[in-house]
């Protein structure tokens, strides 16, 4: 696998903007998991620098140890669950999606009970992707049925809200540092944000009709970044004004299907990291001010 690095400088004025490619060479470590056709998916890392992952394949949430290679796996109660994405919470335990089953689930790592959560009212739900915001809610993100998530740990409530536009596909999801919940609508050419407190939806239309994005991390200055899977862009949007801000076609091209995304920080630099699916790409992005 390659890793394609596109350094982009912008300077203070925005007028005028460089941009490099390059080929770096980089080291990857596979590690083989133990259960056969697993399926590892949506790796996610826990306060004490291990890495959690779900196994779609295998109805088990998983566990490695990066520094011995050690793995461990925690089978689910409720059979095909379809796990699908998991998130640590501040005391390292790790709660998931299971699309297939209709729940979210948590498990507490040094006991191995899980606890599954489900609408009061018997809503059918098909929870995708989850996160925490700052005040310790766990959002998520449900495809199929259209509803933005919403779940207090400390009660076990859930509520959800529907997504406006009709089967925008609700998919990848995350938190900016002002506490915004914003979400993509993979089935549209949207954005859109939920406001924490109310849970009401704000939607975002992009310039391009034939976008899709699929999955955004925050940077630290308040905008994001998303990948646009359908047209092998990766977009720089602002949640304050609504507005994009810039977009850069990836270097593996329109099919490479960006997918994955992270956001790293460096002062006033954003890094973004994200995989290509069909060219198997990991591709790096610096934007510097």
């Amino acid at each position: 696998m390659v890793l394609r690095k596109a350094c982009c400088l912008v300077v203070a004025s925005g007028i005028l903007t460089f941009a490099a490619v390059s080929t770096l060479k980089v080291s990857i470590r596979e590690y083989t998991v133990p259960t056969p056709n697993s399926r590892p998916h949506d790796p996610t890392v826990a306060p004490d620098g291990a890495l959690w992952f779900t196994g779609q394949g295998a109805n088990e949430i998983g566990r490695l140890d990066p520094s011995t290679g050690a793995f461990k796996e925690y089978s689910l109660k409720t059979p095909n669950s379809g796990p699908h994405g998991l998130v640590a919470d501040q005391q390292g335990n790790i709660w998931f999606t299971a699309i297939s089953g209709g729940y979210v689930g948590k498990l507490d790592p040094r006991t191995g009970e899980i606890q599954e959560y489900r609408p009061s009212d018997g809503e059918e739900i098909d929870p995708h992707t989850p996160i925490f915001d700052h005040s310790g809610i766990l959002w998520f993100t449900n495809e199929q049925t259209n509803y933005i998530g919403r779940l207090d740990p400390a009660t076990g409530k859930m509520k959800m809200k529907p997504v406006p536009t009709p089967h925008a596909v609700p998919y990848g999801i995350a938190v900016t540092k002002s506490n915004l919940v914003i979400f993509c609508e993979f089935g549209t050419n949207k954005l859109a944000s939920i406001d924490p407190k109310t849970m009401a939806i704000r939607e975002y239309t992009l310039s391009s009709s034939a976008a899709r994005p699929r999955r955004l991390a925050p940077a630290p200055d308040g905008t994001i970044y998303y990948t646009d899977y359908a047209r092998g862009y990766l977009g720089h949007f602002d949640p304050a004004t609504g507005k994009l801000l810039n977009e850069w076609a990836s270097p593996g091209g329109a099919e490479s299907h960006p997918y994955g995304i992270a956001v790293t920080a460096n002062g006033a630099e954003a890094t973004c990291t994200w995989v290509g699916v069909e060219k198997r790409l990991v591709n790096l992005f610096e934007r510097r001010a």
